[in-house]
């Protein structure tokens, strides 16, 4: 099972990036996604989470719609689009198959990625 990461970058304040995450060696039907990131010297946080059918949804109280999570079950990958991006989003972002993602977050985190770096700073 492997989990990749990819598409964090320096951004300055208010810009956009879209994160992404290929799953390799899971059935996209088999788990729901999750978004986490950590900031240094802060607890990892999440951010968003997708059910196997994008039925379901989350996003954690500090993207205040900002985030959009997706999924393409044929490829394989689930993006994160990130808008209006501030200083404090900066943090390394992980993917990770959860057994769940329901309406208080993801639940059952088996398998993680290594990260992204996402900076964000004029």
């Amino acid at each position: 099972v492997q989990l990749v990461e990819s598409g964090g970058e320096l951004v300055q304040p208010g810009g956009s990036l879209r994160l992404s995450c290929a799953v390799s060696g899971l059935s996209s039907l088999d788990y729901d996604i999750a978004w986490f990131r950590q900031a240094p010297g802060k607890e990892r946080e999440a951010a968003s989470c997708i059910g196997t059918n994008s039925g379901i949804t989350y996003y954690g109280n500090f993207v205040q719609g900002r985030f959009t999570i997706s999924r393409d079950n044929v490829e394989n990958t689930i993006d994160l689009q990130m808008n209006s991006l501030k200083p404090e989003d900066s943090a390394t972002y992980y993917c990770a198959a959860a057994e769940m993602c329901g309406r208080g977050g993801p639940y059952g985190l088996d398998y993680w990625g290594k990260g992204t770096l996402v900076t964000v700073s004029s």
